[in-house]
């Protein structure tokens, strides 16, 4: 059983910068891929970006690709994923997400993860 726990989230002009965490409880969290969504008002929840166990491999949805950052500590048992550049569509409702018991992480579908946090909430306003 894997529960995770973002933070982090907040309202923040257009251009500025944000970081979220998410919190990993289980010893499965060093050896899981682990990933980003967010799900904006109306819309599907959709892939931002995910990372390997080792953290030695990443991959990006292209709308984020050279302004959002994954990372994760596997010390701390925390993802992270820091944004910036941030633009109004950016707007949305984060979630973390793992996929315990399997190795790949570039992933994009919903039902290819198997654990997901509550969620936090990123506003930009521009």
């Amino acid at each position: 059983q894997v529960q995770l726990v973002e933070s982090g989230g907040g309202l923040v002009q257009a251009g500025g910068s944000l970081r979220l965490s998410c919190a990993a409880s289980g010893r499965t969290f060093s050896r899981s891929p682990m990933g980003w969504f967010r799900q904006a008002p109306g819309k599907e929840r959709e892939f931002v970006a995910s990372i390997s166990w080792s953290g030695g491999s990443t991959y990006y949805t292209d709308s984020v690709k050279g302004r959002f950052t994954i990372s994760r500590d596997n010390a701390k048992n925390t993802v992270y994923l820091q944004m910036n550049s941030l633009k109004p569509e950016d707007t949305a409702v984060y979630y973390c997400a793992a996929r315990t018991g399997y190795s790949g992480y570039a992933y994009t579908r919903r039902d290819d993860w198997n654990y997901w946090g509550q969620g936090t909430q990123v506003t930009v306003s521009s």
